[in-house]
């Protein structure tokens, strides 16, 4: 970790605070970006000056803050990662014939940023600016299984944080474990009716020049379609995405 430029472990802790739905303790920051005390403390009071990070003394939390907002804000604004992945996911779209989605990260949920349906399929829930929960969809499955598994532990500690929907699914981290390993070890992520019955989805995460998961994009089908081809389709298209992230 000595060997980590400081610029880089402060986007670290402000990536997990972004990612919590409620400011956190000092311990928490340590754990999930796997810093040293002295050093999370720091960090954290330089982001203070900065008004990247707030702190709730009442609480001995340590929160986002207006700066960080205001960064948040300009991205909304420029849609860059929107206008990187409306092609890429309209030609999966004509490539597969289903409909596909690009989704980020947000708590324990995740919030559909684009969607492109394809000619002739019905509406689904994916529609841009719902959230769902990130454990039961696909998008979320190929996010969450690329994070650290501390940052996972972190998201979540015990069974309340594990929202159910149609009675399918993980209820409890160890088996959300299970589930993202076997997502890693094929290297594409999937549900089939956890989400909306008679409906399932593959898909792959777009990662960034450090390999952290920046979004997940996805394709929908039918659940009695039969189609092996698919999960390579998003795969290259997530691969498309991240190479441009990378700006190749």
């Amino acid at each position: 970790m000595s060997q980590v430029p400081a610029a880089t472990r402060a986007l670290r802790v402000l990536r997990y605070l972004a990612s919590q739905p409620d400011p956190v303790p000092l311990d928490a920051i340590v754990r999930a970006c796997d810093l040293p005390r002295s050093t999370a403390y720091h960090l954290v009071n330089a982001m203070i000056g900065e008004g990247f990070v707030v702190h709730l003394a009442e609480e001995r939390r340590y929160g986002l803050g207006v700066a960080a907002f205001e960064v948040g804000s300009g991205y909304a604004r420029q849609e860059p990662l929107q206008r990187i992945a409306r092609r890429p996911l309209a030609a999966l779209v004509d490539a597969t014939g289903h409909s596909a989605h690009l989704a980020v990260l947000h708590g324990r949920d995740v919030l559909y940023v684009l969607e492109e349906r394809a000619p002739g399929r019905p509406p689904l829930v994916t529609d841009v600016g719902v959230r769902l929960p990130a454990h039961l969809t696909a998008s979320g499955r190929a996010v969450l299984a690329s994070l650290p598994p501390a940052q996972v532990r972190a998201l979540y500690p015990d069974r309340t944080a594990f929202v159910d929907r149609t009675g399918r699914g993980p209820a409890s981290l160890s088996a959300l474990r299970i589930l993202l390993t076997e997502t890693r070890q094929r290297g594409y992520a999937t549900e089939d009716g956890e989400v909306t019955p008679g409906f399932a989805s593959v898909a792959a995460p777009v990662l960034d020049h450090n390999g952290y998961p920046v979004a997940g994009i996805a394709i929908t089908h039918p659940s009695e379609l039969d189609l092996p081809d698919l999960p390579t389709a998003v795969l290259a298209t997530a691969a498309r995405l991240t190479g441009r992230l990378h700006g190749r």
